[in-house]
């Protein structure tokens, strides 16, 4: 495959304090050689951002992006996203840094750009699974992604999927700027946006753990706002 040079990946952060080095490790192990991994941390309090700020001090290809507290997952992506097109990536992954995201698929998602502009890691496509959640969580998740696909006409399976690799032009295609979403809609904007970009969208069946440690970010207020702005992203053609 021929890989558009470099690829970044973006990690948000907040109190991932225990997983960050070993998530950032396998990050760059499972990259090509010209590589960068920008850590986006809001100000946790458990000090991931020193550790990130040790980790960049140490290897060339690790930078971190300090912001001032907690501002939401959307925020923290749009900054990190800006920062990669800004430093010269080609291609731009984002995934979680809590190992819910296994690094070892990264060289999959990479490859599948050659057929795409985004390209999703996949829970619910065929062959992608998700393993340690219980059904309850499960559902909730399935029902988010086919509420999302009934209301924006949108065929990807995996509509919340925060494991995801992008071409460039694809991000320059979309106006992040504009972008209001904060928790899981953001994922499900990005890619509406993608598609209403008029970029090709593939999914690579992933398999999804829980967490190693630490507690989930998902709250009520997070589902709320994703049931209320995805059908504003369909009547109104933006989130």
């Amino acid at each position: 495959m021929s890989t558009p040079s470099p690829v970044w990946v973006v990690l948000p952060t907040y109190n991932e304090a225990e997983t960050i080095e070993p998530v950032v490790r396998a990050t760059r192990d499972n990259l090509p050689g010209s590589r960068h991994v920008l850590v986006v941390d809001d100000g946790s309090p458990d000090g991931t951002g020193d550790v990130a700020a040790r980790l960049a001090a140490e290897l060339d290809d690790v930078s971190v992006l300090h912001r001032p507290g907690k501002r939401g997952l959307g925020p923290a992506y749009i900054a990190g996203l800006g920062t990669a097109l800004e430093g010269g990536a080609g291609l731009v992954v984002q995934m979680d840094a809590d190992f819910s995201h296994d690094p070892a698929e990264l060289p999959r998602l990479i490859a599948a750009t050659d057929e795409a502009d985004l390209v999703v890691g996949s829970r619910y496509t065929e062959g992608g699974r998700v393993t340690d959640w219980g059904y309850g969580r499960v559902a909730i998740s399935r029902w988010g992604s086919r509420y999302a696909r009934m209301m924006l006409g949108i065929r990807v399976h995996d509509m919340t999927s925060g494991f995801k690799c992008w071409r460039r032009a694809a991000l320059e295609a979309i106006d992040l700027a504009s972008i209001r979403s904060h928790g899981y809609a953001f994922q499900v904007e990005m890619t509406y946006r993608a598609r209403e970009a008029g970029m090709r969208i593939v999914e690579v069946p992933i398999t999804f753990r829980d967490r190693r440690v630490g507690e989930s970010k998902m709250t009520g207020s997070i589902v709320l706002e994703a049931a209320l702005r995805v059908p504003r992203m369909r009547f109104r053609g933006r989130g």
